[in-house]
């Protein structure tokens, strides 16, 4: 993932801090732990045929991919989808073989819709995809919507439009990405209302070039987080301590959900750091319930 990446050169220099927790977060979180709180962790993809011999044992045959991955994480972003629509036979297929009881796919919207043409002229399409990851079953998690960094505010009605048409029954999370988004403050608080009116989640991502998108606001009691690391960078750790910290603190007051998910431009180092958020949460996380041994 090469979005917001800058020269490793200049990781040094930037300021990779978090911001603090948005005002909108208080009102969403009830101060205390939720009980029944899931946390899912993994990464945007199983098919890396560089992590045999490090993730997945020597040998490993590409079609059995899915079966190591999932003995290892208990999510994965689903950026499959977002290139081509799957049937429901091919995406049940995914399910029968993801066995852990706990485990969820969050499929990434498919382009057709989010990056081409009119959001209000892609009904068909829409319900094609949908069609396809309820295939899924009771293993369908979040549905990621990433708009291109080329929509800007001066389409903010036909995205509010296209966002109060979404199925109810579904869970949705929206990547904002073009910076006017985040530049007007007031139409940014008018964006994360809506959500939270209609009850869907926003994307953070904490990407080194583009600090603007670690808005840190919860327009619901979920979270949905895109980690990029850099190649193992020394800053991608101390950014990672950070997201647990983070983390911990919304696990102690609330949060219902949460989805952590790790990028890189070169995915070959993935699941080294995301490995080390797993093992890190697992140490940090003082209330444990079922769901969270499990990450």
């Amino acid at each position: 993932m090469d979005f917001g990446h800058i020269p490793y050169s200049e990781l040094d220099i930037r300021k990779l801090k978090l911001p603090g927790d948005s005002p909108l977060n208080g009102k969403i979180l009830k101060g205390r732990p939720d009980k029944k709180a899931k946390l899912f962790i993994g990464c945007a993809k199983w098919g890396r045929k560089e992590w045999v011999g490090k993730l997945y044992p020597k040998g490993t045959k590409e079609k059995n991919f899915l079966d190591q991955y999932v003995k290892h994480f208990n999510s994965i972003e689903l950026n499959a989808s977002h290139y081509k629509v799957y049937g429901a036979s091919a995406t049940a297929a995914w399910a029968v073989r993801a066995e852990r009881s706990d485990f969820v796919f969050c499929p990434k919207m498919y382009k057709g819709i989010t990056h081409f043409g009119n959001l209000g002229t892609k009904k068909f399409l829409l319900n094609e995809f949908l069609r396809g990851v309820d295939g899924l079953g009771d293993k369908l998690g979040p549905i990621f919507i990433q708009l291109s960094d080329r929509f800007g505010p001066k389409r903010k009605e036909e995205l509010f439009a296209f966002l109060k048409k979404l199925p109810a029954d579904k869970n949705f999370f929206l990547e904002l990405r073009h910076p006017d988004w985040f530049s007007d403050k007031k139409l940014e608080a008018e964006v994360f209302l809506l959500l939270k009116k209609l009850k869907i989640g926003a994307v953070i991502t904490d990407t080194a070039g583009r600090r603007d998108l670690v808005h840190m606001q919860l327009p619901v009691a979920k979270a949905f987080i895109r980690f990029v690391g850099n190649e193992l960078h020394a800053t991608d750790y101390k950014r990672a301590d950070a997201w647990v910290k983070r983390i911990k603190l919304w696990m102690d007051n609330g949060i219902k959900e949460l989805y952590f998910f790790m990028h890189m431009q070169d995915e070959t180092f993935t699941p080294e750091l995301v490995e080390y958020v797993q093992k890190k949460l697992r140490r940090y996380l003082t209330s444990k319930s079922s769901s969270q041994r499990d990450v």
